[in-house]
């Protein structure tokens, strides 16, 4: 159930999305927006305290929901893993694509460093609304690994589709679905090692401590891993820097 404030950003949110592509996320499009509904301009500043910068991650966020108001009435049983995942980012993309210039826009400014937390943290969220989404239930290390690989998948794919002019965006759907086989070659080399005598014994010894990580409310996750639950999540539909790991790029936007 959303708070009143919470339903007036969005559609502040909403009305920003015609002015953002002529004054990106700043104050000018808040007010531009606050001015379109009649809503205090002050009112309207104060629900995004740090200007354009606290509305694009509004607008990320907003994204995140819509993909997972589509994936709740998808028949994702029916599907395998990889493919689950390829149509959980086409859904995330396709959530903002309407809006291209604003992810462009939200991209950019996510991308530069003084928002380097805000965007991993986005992005971060982003992975983890998709791996809840299609019903992972990772209890140690993986939790970690599955999100920041799906994260550097998932920025990829954003600024490739920024680029994208290829019909339906054709092109980026087969750039995903490249992506998502990368990955699923890295399983399969971890499957191989798991079984190798020497993976095995490797298990055993050094890699036992990695029993020790736990997902987040498995045993909280270990000293300076991103927290999907902290501040700013999915960017302004920007999907904005990576988390430590396999390195998604920052500033990708959607």
């Amino acid at each position: 159930m959303q708070t009143a404030d919470e339903a007036l950003r969005e559609r502040l949110v909403d009305a920003m999305l015609t002015h953002v592509p002529f004054d990106g996320w700043s104050r000018a499009a808040i007010d531009a927006a606050a001015a379109e509904l009649g809503v205090d301009p002050a009112q309207a500043r104060r629900l995004f305290p740090r200007g354009g910068v606290d509305a694009a991650l509004a607008f990320h966020r907003r994204g995140d929901r819509l993909m997972a108001e589509r994936l709740a009435h998808a028949p994702l049983g029916s599907m395998r893993v990889r493919d689950r995942i390829a149509f959980a980012i086409r859904a995330r993309i396709e959530a903002v694509a309407p809006h291209r210039e604003a992810v462009r826009r939200a991209a950019a400014l996510l991308a530069l460093p003084i928002h380097a937390p805000d965007a991993a943290r986005a992005l971060w969220g982003t992975a983890d609304a998709i791996w809840r989404a299609v019903g992972d239930d990772s209890q140690d290390v993986n939790w970690y690994t599955k999100r920041a690989t799906l994260a550097a998948v998932y920025s990829a794919a954003v600024l490739y589709w920024l680029a994208d002019e290829s019909p339906g965006w054709v092109e980026t759907w087969n750039f995903i679905d490249r992506r998502i086989e990368d990955v699923m070659r890295i399983e399969r080399a971890k499957a191989a090692f798991r079984a190798n005598p020497l993976g095995r014994a490797f298990l055993r010894g050094p890699g036992r401590l990695l029993e020790a990580v736990r997902a987040p409310g498995a045993g909280g996750p270990p000293h300076g891993a991103p927290d999907p639950s902290g501040p700013a999540p999915a960017g302004a539909d920007a999907a904005g820097a990576a988390p430590a790991g396999p390195g998604p790029r920052r500033g990708s936007g959607g």
